[in-house]
């Protein structure tokens, strides 16, 4: 730089224009003015300095007239400047500069002025460059932000902060990427159309909206936010600028217009969720374009966490309603445990006083032992018994405890309150107030009642015996804190008869000596089934616990507890990547065959012994659940994955080739197994437990007894699969399935004397398909029936005229339509309504088909047959290949397998030939139609002439085309 100002210094009037403004310039504007008055000074008049300016070009003075339109880039503008134009700075890639002068302007500087402009360049492009570095860091630091925030985002979704809590803070998180004083977030309800500001925080509109209503959209016709939901775009500028671009004529009406607005809308998808606006009410507190992007990447992770987070609620939710209703049932068990035990109680006491009568105690500790049974049910401080004489005519008092020392003496038969019940013959509970009224009655008369020893209740029982009424058992206070109730009246007269029945035993302990023992047995007996009774409400609760997270049948966790544990792995997932985890995804092989061969109980068997089985092969912390049916699952939370998964697969398999034993049947169990290792895509645990189903399905379809880890592939595979079930439900009713026709012909001299119809797709993307394209997928979904009734259709309609003067037609038949009894009846309508002739008419059928159902596929040949329709046996010699096939079925002609004509070129072809020979003998010998199918050579054609073959059918003949090609060859 000193040498730069010294040189500087060394110029004439240059200096002096502008050459030191220049060098101490510290912006770009400012060194561009300052160079056209150093080139004002030198006598250069220069229209303008431009430079690259972010995305733009900027121009000094600003005034400056660029061509129209101006290029984005300096160097574009230069080339349509032309010979106007002197670059000052080039930087590919970078910041670019241009002086806009005639250049015989420049060519008249002197060297040292020459000099200085170089110098002065140099220095403008400095700046530049500082002004890009500048620049640049400040979008690094803008993105960091976004980044942090975004994270932050993310963590409050899955924190424990109530809603409003959880927004407060994504506004927090807002304001610190831009301006965000007034800020709301709005939901739309697509369904209900409507909307609610879940979070509504404005400056001058504070109390606008209340989060908790829901605003019809029919009163919000007028809002930016309404706008932005319905046309799905983001809007930015003044209120009245905003009113335009979202076409509201009127202009905003809704809240204090806005000096700069700014709302974006929430996007689930191609739905539109919701919008997250911010706006100004001060001058210079505005918006830019990356204001505006920034808050439309932020609100897709808002409306994600928003709706993680009314999961979480809702789940919440449901779990505290549940615990609600668990709490519930838990206070009836209890209240039904404390009834039982109360009841119980009640039982015991009352077989203790029956067990009494045959004691061999004395009379008074029998009687004691009465007034403590009695004690424990209701209060018995005062208690005594009263009987009365045979002849009726005395009280006596065998048992009599009172605290005031009176009673317990033989009397005559009075009018006291025991001989009131013994006339009532029904328990009495007497208070002061009852007392005076039956003494007031003459019904009764007391003669001892002592200011301080006054009865203040009494309670009285009959003791009922075989004649009639045979005492009384009473209890009484004088206490007026202690009050019987109709309760204890009930008690006491439940007890009198107990009490009168034991009395009658030891009365009469001889004669009723059997009648004891046998009650004895009755009461061990309800004893036994009382206490099971309440043992098993006591395990109630428990059980409930269990059996709401655990299998009943196998005593493993269920699909509940695994879930839960499945989220919690997911979680601790995210938070450490570090943390693998997977999922084995088991199914019984050959379990359905176990339970209907065996029955259902011997399947439960085999389900707890597979139980058992795997829980010797998991340590703790993994779980082994049953999911349902014969479907088991293992969580693998610990080891290194998926080699961990792998190893236990492979024990599991191991453990399970070990013989079970169930009834009198030694079965050996295998099991497939799906594993499916959690990675950081799994955003839900209903996703991890899909790919370990689709794992677990590639095991089965593989062959069973093996295990296979998910893969990505897999998944597209099966994503295929549907999208041609898709493709191919539209071909159906596009008409894209067309007949095409092979022609069977007589090898002697190749004259046609039928045609195999075969199916092609043409499809509108994919050209013509063969059948191996689409008819495995066909037979998968079940589409295979409505493909074949098409085809057939389309078949007699275009082949009629191919057979019209001799010949047949064949159609191949799937075996599911001979699940449908009404298989020929269906054919035979379709014949008729085509006009199709029958006898011209062979349906094609493997061996497979024939041993489904044996005697129902008989049946329904045999009426085809009946009609006129034949039937060939095709791919013969590759099934099963029995004699009782081809004798027991109405056949009329068998199709030799390509397989084997294929092998006739071959130099010593003695197998094929051997089995060839075979099935024309057996043709001939069952006067059966013999064709050989995979004829493409002439070589082919002469071994099967020369061993009697007539018929054959392959590509040496013709190959499959549509019927007019063969109508053509026929004319």
């Amino acid at each position: 730089m000193d040498q730069v100002v010294n040189e500087v210094h060394g110029t004439e009037s240059v200096a002096a224009g502008g050459g030191l403004p220049l060098l101490a310039a510290s912006s770009v504007p400012e060194a561009a003015r300052a160079l056209l008055r150093c080139l004002a000074a030198c006598g250069v008049q220069a229209g303008a300095v431009v430079w690259q300016a972010g995305d733009r070009v900027a121009c000094e003075p600003a005034t400056a007239e660029l061509p129209a339109p101006c290029p984005p880039m300096v160097g574009a503008l230069l080339s349509l400047m032309g010979a106007s134009g002197h670059v000052l700075h080039a930087n590919e890639g970078g910041p670019q500069a241009a002086l806009w002068a005639p250049p015989q302007a420049l060519a008249r500087l002197t060297p040292e002025q020459a000099e200085m402009f170089r110098w002065c360049a140099r220095r403008l492009g400095e700046l530049l460059t500082l002004q890009h570095l500048q620049a640049s860091v400040q979008h690094l630091e803008q993105s960091r932000q976004l980044q942090q925030a975004l994270f932050a985002i993310a963590d409050l979704a899955s924190s424990d902060h109530d809603m409003d809590s959880m927004l407060r803070s994504l506004h927090e998180i807002v304001g610190k990427l831009m301006y965000a004083r007034n800020f709301f977030i709005a939901l739309y309800d697509r369904q209900r159309d409507s909307l609610r500001f879940i979070y509504f925080a404005d400056e001058v509109d504070e109390a606008m909206y209340d989060p908790e209503q829901e605003i019809p959209t029919e009163q919000l016709k007028e809002s930016f936010t309404l706008a932005i939901i319905r046309q799905a775009r983001s809007v930015r500028g003044p209120a009245w600028e905003v009113a335009r671009q979202l076409g509201i004529v009127r202009g905003p009406v809704v809240g204090t217009p806005a000096v700069d607005f700014m709302g974006v809308p929430m996007r689930r998808g191609a739905e539109v969720a919701g919008a997250i606006a911010v706006q100004s009410y001060r001058e210079g507190m505005g918006y830019t374009e990356s204001d505006s992007a920034v808050l439309g990447f932020v609100a897709e992770h808002v409306l994600t966490a928003l709706e993680r987070k009314h999961g979480r609620q809702a789940l919440e939710q449901r779990v505290l309603e549940r615990t609600r209703e668990l709490a519930q049932a838990n206070q009836q068990l209890l209240a039904q445990v404390a009834e039982r035990e109360r009841a119980a109680h009640l039982q015991a006491t009352l077989y203790r006083i029956a067990a009494l009568a045959n004691g061999q105690e004395s009379d008074d500790q029998f009687y004691r032992s009465l007034h403590a049974a009695v004690g424990e049910l209701i209060n018995a401080e005062n208690f005594y018994i009263a009987l009365v004489s045979d002849d009726g005519s005395t009280l006596h008092f065998p048992y009599c405890v009172d605290v005031a020392g009176e009673g317990g003496q033989t009397r005559r038969m009075a009018r006291g309150l025991s001989e009131y019940v013994i006339r009532q013959g029904q328990t009495q509970l007497v208070d002061t107030s009852r007392l005076e009224q039956l003494c007031a009655s003459g019904e009764v008369e007391i003669q001892s009642q002592t200011g301080t020893t006054a009865t203040v209740c009494w309670l009285g029982a009959p003791l009922l015996g075989a004649r009639g009424v045979m005492g009384v058992v009473t209890v009484q206070s004088y206490r007026p804190d202690l009050m019987f109730d109709e309760q204890d009246a009930a008690l006491l007269t439940f007890v009198s008869h107990q009490i009168a029945t034991s009395v009658q035993r030891r009365q009469q302990a001889e004669a009723l000596h059997a009648l004891n023992s046998e009650l004895e047995q009755r009461v061990q007996r309800r004893t036994r089934e009382l206490r099971q009774e309440i043992a098993m409400r006591e395990q109630v609760e428990a059980r409930l616990q269990h059996e709401v997270m655990h299998d009943p049948l196998t005593g493993l966790p269920n699909r509940v507890y695994l879930r839960d544990r499945l989220e919690r792995a997911l979680a601790a997932h995210r938070r450490d990547p570090q943390r693998g985890f997977a999922l084995l995804y088991l199914d019984v092989d050959r379990f359905k065959l176990f339970n209907d061969s065996l029955g259902h109980q011997a399947g439960d068997m085999v389900l707890r012994e597979v139980a058992r089985r795997l829980l010797q092969c998991v340590r703790t912390p993994d779980v082994a659940a049953r999911l349902s049916g014969d479907e088991f699952a293992i969580l693998l939370e610990d080891g290194q994955q998926p080699a961990t998964a792998c190893k236990i697969a492979q024990r599991i398999q191991a453990c399970m080739q070990e013989m079970v034993q169930v009834d009198e049947r030694s079965l050996r169990l295998s099991v497939s197994i799906g594993i499916a290792v959690g990675r950081a895509q799994h955003r839900t645990i209903d996703e991890l437990l899909h790919d370990a189903d689709v794992a677990l399905y590639r095991a089965k379809e593989g062959g069973r007894q093996r295990f296979v880890l998910f893969d990505d592939r897999e998944q597209r595979a099966a994503m295929d699969v549907l999208q041609v079930e898709h493709e191919l439900r539209d071909a159906l009713q596009a008409g894209q399935l067309v007949p095409y026709f092979q022609p069977i012909v007589r090898l002697a001299d190749g004259q046609v004397v039928g045609y195999e119809t075969l199916v092609r797709w043409q499809h509108p993307e994919r050209g013509l398909l063969g059948p191996a394209h689409f008819l495995p997928i066909a037979e998968q979904t079940g589409l295979i029936e409505s493909v074949d009734w098409h085809l057939y259709g389309l078949a007699c309609e275009a082949g009629a005229p191919l057979v019209r003067d001799g010949g047949f037609l064949t159609l191949n038949v799937s075996a599911r339509h001979f699940a449908n009894a009404d298989f020929d009846r269906a054919l035979l309508a379709l014949l008729r309504r085509t006009g199709f002739e029958p006898a011209r008419l062979h349906i094609e059928v493997t061996e497979s088909t024939l041993l489904g159902d044996p005697a129902a596929v008989a049946a329904i040949l045999q009426r085809l047959k009946d009609a006129g329709v034949g039937t060939a046996l095709d791919d013969f010699g590759t099934g099963y290949s029995s004699l009782g096939h081809v004798h027991r079925f109405p056949l009329s002609m068998i199709k030799i397998d390509r397989s084997f004509t294929g092998e006739l070129d071959n130099a010593q072809p003695s197998r094929s030939v051997a089995i060839i020979d075979a099935v024309l003998s057996l043709g001939r010998a069952l006067d059966l139609d013999v064709v050989a199918e995979g004829v493409e050579t002439d070589v082919q054609r002469q071994v099967l002439l020369a061993m009697g073959c007539v018929y054959g059918q392959g590509y040496h003949f013709g190959r499959p085309a549509p019927a007019e090609h063969w109508g053509c060859r026929t004319a």
